[in-house]
């Protein structure tokens, strides 16, 4: 006597169907931003990653539909372009809010009060790690390391810089967010919605005015490194043991920054959201300045 699957509790599933094909115009349009993009590379298939941005900017996030579009652009098969699209993480497999807020919960961003604001958010927003809130305008989660730890803690809403941030600056952030007001980043253009930034990752030009020149670049922090390796004369920062050090130390060795300058959380004291309620996001000069 034999069984079948379903009186043994086992459910053999239905095949996918296709993907569902995008409209007429919509694939039209699609198809010319992808042939533009394409035809940067040597190679077509080293457009995938920009290809998954653009179908991104189309419907906030990567669908079946549009790893199928990936794939019939760059005669690739569906399995090639979903294992891209699944390594990544800067690609949402499912929809999601107008601002993804990411905390850095990486060491040095968790040990200056990563983890702390990632709770408090959790809590005051009401989601988890990878959800989105009820109006749709936040999607929330932790994410590695934003190679800005000089500037620690670092939250990130679209891929822009929020530095030196606490749980309480982080709730200004996301309640301004929500309600619609104007935000700047500490660093970088202003902020636009996830769809339109998916489309400046694919390789487009951000049209806002003005929107270039606010990009700005790395603080001076950060680039310590590069202007020792290109042999420039980093400037000099004095620090005394704690039993006071020498009294003779020239005056002329030691860097005093000046207001413009963008200091990291290290370079204390200076006035951050923790300490100064009237600037929550902390220094927001220009970076070169």
């Amino acid at each position: 006597m034999t069984t079948s699957s379903s009186e043994r509790g086992v459910s053999l599933g239905m095949p996918a169907l296709p993907a569902p094909a995008y409209p007429d115009e919509v694939r039209a349009r699609l198809e010319a931003d992808a042939r533009e993009v394409i035809a940067r590379y040597p190679d077509s298939r080293s457009a995938l990653l920009p290809l998954l941005h653009l179908v991104q900017s189309e419907e906030g996030h990567v669908t079946r539909t549009g790893m199928q579009f990936c794939a019939d652009m760059l005669d690739l098969t569906t399995a090639e372009v979903t294992a891209v699209a699944t390594f990544y993480t800067m690609y949402r497999r499912k929809p999601s809010g107008d601002y993804q807020v990411g905390v850095c919960t990486n060491t040095l961003c968790a040990v200056m009060g990563g983890d702390a604001i990632f709770e408090t958010l959790q809590e005051h927003l009401g989601v988890g790690n990878g959800e989105t809130t009820d109006d749709g305008t936040i999607t929330l989660e932790h994410i590695e390391c934003n190679a800005a730890c000089d500037f620690a803690p670092v939250v990130m809403v679209n891929w822009e810089f929020f530095d030196n941030q606490t749980p309480g600056s982080a709730k200004r952030l996301v309640d301004d967010l929500r309600a619609g007001r104007p935000v700047e980043p500490t660093r970088g253009a202003r902020l636009c919605t996830f769809k339109e930034t998916a489309r400046i990752l694919a390789g487009f030009p951000d049209e806002r005015p003005g929107a270039v020149e606010e990009s700005g670049s790395a603080g001076p922090a950060s680039l310590v490194g590069l202007r020792l390796a290109r042999g420039e004369a980093a400037p000099a920062r004095v620090v005394h043991p704690r039993d006071g050090g020498p009294q003779d130390e020239p005056q002329d060795r030691v860097h005093e920054p000046s207001p413009a300058e963008h200091l990291s959380s290290h370079d204390a004291p200076q006035e951050t959201s923790a300490s100064d309620p009237s600037h929550p996001a902390g220094p927001t000069a220009e970076e070169g300045e």
